[in-house]
């Protein structure tokens, strides 16, 4: 496990907005993404009765949605202890193999890398 401080400033951004928009939404996750040119998009989890959408995969759709060609990098925020297959699928989808993957929560940031 790292902390906050371990990661490349350009990913502690992504832990701050994840975890803003979790906490002002109260919401199960929050998720951040960069895309190739550096924009970010964060999200949180939606749960309608008509519309369940992951922090991850409402991120994704708004890189997406705003003409971005892949992403760099990724972080979630949550209380889960791994990132869900799902959401790294949706996450591939977009970025591609080789594309790190902080989980943060209480016990603090993990990296993994999407294949």
């Amino acid at each position: 496990m790292s902390t906050e401080k371990d990661l490349p400033p350009e990913d502690a951004k992504l832990l701050t907005l994840a975890r803003a928009t979790r906490a002002r939404t109260r919401a199960a996750e929050g998720a951040a993404v960069r895309d190739l040119d550096g924009r970010t998009y964060a999200a949180a989890t939606v749960d309608l009765p008509s519309l369940q959408l992951s922090a991850l995969a409402g991120c994704v759709a708004m890189a997406v949605a705003s003409g971005a060609a892949g992403l760099e990098a990724a972080l979630v925020h949550t209380a889960a202890e791994a990132v869900a297959p799902d959401d790294l699928a949706v996450l591939r989808d977009l970025a591609g193999a080789d594309v790190p993957v902080h989980r943060a929560g209480p016990g603090g940031v993990t990296s993994t890398t999407t294949t």
